[in-house]
């Protein structure tokens, strides 16, 4: 700038202060992120999930790496040794002379302020014997120099600026150099974390494959960004690649290897999707492939995800544009289901028992025998616990203690659906393009397992894993016959009993009393027939009670309505965790929490109705709003609500709704609000005139 001089830190004190803040920026958050957590307590939490969890990989991995690491006492020590460092130079700069501040050249020069230039040069040859004051003797000697120091105090006038260049360090170090990482990160990737040419990569395949099957999206799947070394640090290619990969190959058989298309051809998406489905056919690997075979599957579920948000976009973007095809409903299932497929490492084909321990192929055929027919989780649940027992003799008690733990861990998922039109009058009717509310509650059990000590009471009841709705609806059938048989009319008067006789006199009497009774009341009636005065009182009491319900019905729906504001504000507000449940997984290489996907669907059509939900914070009871636009047409529609995990196999649900629009209420274009009748016109017309004319009279009398 100018006007300005630079005065250089030649004492090289500024660099203290630089220092101490540098490594206080660095030791502050690192000991908040990094100091490690209470390992205790870490250790009791495994331990509780030892029982249930106790083979599966994240399981061993976890308790290896809390037992045989060093990384806390290492944190710890680095830590502790920063803040040392950060201690010592805080001490330094307290004491710390700061010589730029008092600086003074008649101080140096051992003179009184106001000396004559004779007396400066002579103290000056003084004291240039011992010492070297030349800074000093070349501010007072210069006139101008001397000015600024005795009106300005500084020997550089009012301008000056004295920057050091550890300043400068300070700033690129702690704020520039961040700011760079930051912005070279944010610009790569997404808000998932997940690569932007990811996205774009999953987007040009869905677009361009409509109908995706399994095998295809697997290829599409592994040829990620984030499976490439050369944008993605984590990844990596050994040399011996070379040799195991094409080995994997020859055991996997047939994976589309001689396809040419770009990026499937590409030796790290070539690695991928062999790593992949050597894991999903539970193919043991070498030490070296099975880390880079961890970090893959790792990292499978949320690329997975990924796939699902584009899919939906592309969705969004095709009901309202319009031009190409959206990626049909069995593209995104199929999504859902590799995700399931790669966290309990299983093909598609497989059966969903060997999820649970110790089930391996050759024992299937105990399950599947015509005796037993269990092909399910659901199916083995429902078994007599002898008839399991008996089922799965290939089992020790140990084992079987175990299975029964783990499948009683399972979740149980119970969804009640409600349909309505919010912020509509009638939020019943349906009209065609009103705005559909489906409220899904889902409520989260474990599976429970039957046991022989069931009651004969207990055993009429409906089992928690199966549908309710069949004794829903014999209770509802029997309750209206109860009611029909109550309704029903009476029986003729004369009826012949076995002896002959005739009974039912008693009967006829008070017939013929009631009859009597109503003759009466009906002469009544016809007798105050002219009388106004009583119709007017009954038809004011009919109205009454009619404007009671209607009050009553508006009040509970005000405030149902209430309710459901005030529920969707608290969602928005509340941030739920997202640790749910642990997911019992014996190959996945993490710890997998619960998580479950929402969404309705069209199956005939294999379209989506609205965009799936990702339930990610149920883990006792969840509302899920879900909203569609109705159809244009009136007429029945059959839609589906599902429920899909993100983690098991066979745990899937279907419960279908069915929609009846109505035609749109036509819009009125003369509301009756607005309709004066004439007389109330005229009314206002002679009430104006009357009160120009009094005014006028009152004008005349002021006169």
């Amino acid at each position: 700038m100018a006007g300005q001089q630079f005065q250089y830190d030649d004492s090289g004190n500024t660099f203290f202060y630089f220092l101490t803040s540098f490594v206080g920026l660095i030791v502050i958050p690192a000991t908040y992120y990094l100091w490690p957590r209470d390992q205790n307590a870490e250790q009791l939490r495994l331990k509780s999930l030892r029982r249930v969890h106790g083979r599966c990989l994240w399981y061993r991995l976890r308790l290896m790496k809390s037992q045989q690491s060093i990384v806390p006492t290492l944190k710890k020590a680095a830590l502790l040794f920063g803040w040392a460092v950060f201690l010592l130079l805080a001490y330094k700069v307290s004491k710390l002379d700061r010589e730029y501040q008092e600086y003074n050249p008649y101080e140096v020069l051992n003179l009184d302020p106001g000396a004559s230039l004779s007396e400066i040069k002579k103290q000056y040859r003084v004291l240039s014997l011992k010492f070297h004051p030349d800074k000093a003797y070349a501010a007072l000697t210069n006139e101008q120099s001397r000015q600024n120091w005795e009106m300005y105090g500084n020997p550089d006038g009012p301008g000056a600026t004295s920057l050091a260049i550890a300043s400068f360090l300070f700033l690129l170090s702690c704020v520039f150099l961040p700011q760079g990482t930051w912005w070279y990160r944010s610009i790569r990737y997404s808000g998932d974390q997940i690569l932007i040419n990811t996205t774009q990569l999953f987007m040009h395949f869905m677009y361009k494959t409509p109908n995706m099957n399994m095998k295809r999206l697997a290829m599409v799947l592994t040829a990620a960004f984030e499976f490439d070394p050369r944008s993605n640090k984590e990844a990596t290619i050994r040399p011996t690649d070379n040799i195991e990969v094409p080995q994997l190959i020859r055991e996997l058989g047939n994976i589309n290897v001689k396809k040419k298309e770009p990026p499937f051809c590409y030796p790290y998406s070539l690695k991928a999707r062999v790593l992949v489905l050597a894991h999903l056919a539970r193919m043991d690997v070498s030490e070296e492939l099975e880390e880079d075979q961890r970090f893959v599957v790792r990292k499978s579920p949320a690329l997975l995800q990924e796939m699902i948000n584009v899919g939906c976009q592309l969705t969004m973007m095709a009901n309202s544009r319009g031009g190409f095809h959206a990626p049909r409903l069995v593209t995104i299932e199929n999504c859902m289901k590799l995700t399931q497929m790669i966290v309990q490492g299983l093909q598609e084909s497989k059966s969903p028992l060997l999820q649970l321990p110790h089930f391996e192929e050759e024992h299937l055929r105990y399950c599947i025998s015509k005796k037993y027919k269990v092909r399910s989780l659901q199916d083995l649940v429902s078994l007599k616990d002898s008839d399991r027992r008996s089922m799965l003799r290939f089992l020790g008690e140990e084992k079987y203690d175990e299975v029964m733990a783990v499948l009683g861990s399972f979740p149980h998922i119970t969804m009640d659906t409600k349909l309505q039109v919010l912020d509509d009058e009638d939020s019943n009717n349906i009209t065609a393009g009103s705005i559909v509310t489906v409220t899904v509650t889902l409520t989260r059990k474990r599976m429970a397992v039957r046991s022989d000590s069931i009651t004969d009471s207990s055993k009429a009841k409906t089992k928690v894993w199966q549908n309710k709705s069949k004794g829903a609806k014999k209770t509802a059938k029997s309750k209206k016959k109860k009611l029909t048989k109550k309704k029903a009319t009476p029986a003729p008067a004369k009826t012949k009993q076995a002896n002959g006789n005739v009974a039912g006199n008693v009967p006829v009497k008070e017939e013929e009393d009631e009859a009597s009774d109503k003759g009466s009341d009906s002469d009544e009636g016809e007798a105050n027939k002219d009388s106004p005065s009583e119709r007017d009182e009954d038809s004011d009491k009919q109205s009454d009670t009619e404007v009671d319900e209607m009050g009553g019905d508006d009040e509970e729906e005000w405030e149902a309505l209430q309710q459901s504001i005030q529920r969707r504000e608290r969602a928005l507000l509340e941030t739920k965790s997202k640790v749910t449940h642990p997911v019992y997984s014996l190959y996945f290489p993490e710890e997998k929490q619960e998580w479950w996907w929402l969404y309705i669907a069209d199956r005939r059509d294999q379209t989506l109705v609205s965009m799936p939900y990702h339930v990610c914070t149920l883990k006792d009871t969840e509302e899920v709003e879900l909203k569609f636009p109705a159809p244009s047409k009136t007429g029945n529609y059959q839609y589906s609500v599902i429920l899909r995990s993100d983690s098991y196999m066979g745990l899937d649900q279907i419960k279908p709704l069915k929609l009846e629009v109505h035609e749109a209420k036509a819009m009125l274009d003369n509301h009756p609000q607005w309709d004066i009748p004439d007389t109330e016109e005229e009314d206002e017309e002679q009430e104006d005139s009357d009160g120009i004319e009094e005014s006028e009279d009152d004008d005349e009398d002021n006169d």
